[in-house]
């Protein structure tokens, strides 16, 4: 069983959005470091109604911060992707290559859409040292080619280790190979991997990837169609709020 330093429900409300908020994520598939990269078994039902499924506590979660390296995308977008996620599942690298770029070339290059991403590793000490590289890897500015190296078709295979992940770290093009060992084992990694650990088990994830976008909960790797109708109903609501 994955460890979680804090399974507690995010405090935000009442019991009863507490527990609507749990239900939303119950429905998730628990996928295993060597299951193969074959997508969720179900596919999410998006309703057309802009606001259905959407928990205006949860749309507080995005960030927003214009100089996150850990995210893609105007600060200012109308739609935000939170997407929690560990490198060692192979779901997530399946997103990671088949969607998460049509949707950055789809959403994201136009202004619609910003990506924020969470370290959610919870696979264990080679998800949580993979975790603290991605992060060491964003104090250089090349947090998304560290992803695209860690999600590369048959790179979990090889393991998250230490050489490996300074492998992965010169592929990715990280310039000073010493500031990113000291970052990686640093406090202050631990702390933003914890952070982002904290935030996805409060909402009751317990499954990697799990997305919200604009307070939607999505389960899983699922299908562009779905991505694609809740960012547009996500888009069709804040034009209706005048963001």
């Amino acid at each position: 069983m994955p460890s979680s330093p804090s399974r507690k429900p995010l405090a935000i409300g009442t019991g009863v959005l507490v527990a609507a908020l749990l239900l939303g994520f119950a429905s998730y598939t628990a996928t295993k470091p060597d299951a193969p990269a074959g997508g969720s078994s179900a596919v999410a039902d998006v309703s057309a109604d802009p606001r259905d499924g959407v928990h205006p506590a949860l749309e507080k979660l995005a960030r927003r911060d214009a100089a996150d390296p850990l995210a893609v995308g105007r600060a200012d977008a109308p739609v935000v992707m939170v997407e929690y996620a560990d490198f060692q599942c192979g779901y997530c690298g399946q997103f990671a290559r088949d969607t998460e770029p049509e949707l950055i070339k789809k959403y994201v290059e136009d202004g619609t859409l910003r990506i924020e991403w969470r370290n959610f590793p919870i696979f264990g000490e080679e998800s949580e040292a993979a975790a603290r590289a991605s992060w060491a890897a964003g104090r250089q500015g090349r947090f998304w080619e560290f992803h695209a190296a860690a999600y590369a078709e048959g790179a979990k295979e090889k393991g998250f280790g230490k050489e490996r992940l300074d492998a992965l770290a010169r592929e990715a093009g990280v310039a000073d190979l010493g500031r990113f060992a000291r970052d990686l084992n640093s406090e202050a990694a631990r702390q933003a991997v914890k952070k982002d650990q904290e935030e996805a088990y409060g909402l009751g994830a317990t499954s990697t990837p799990s997305f919200l976008i604009n307070g939607r909960p999505i389960a899983g790797a699922q299908p562009m169609a779905t991505f694609t109708e809740a960012i547009e109903a996500a888009k069709q609501a804040a034009d209706g709020n005048g963001r």
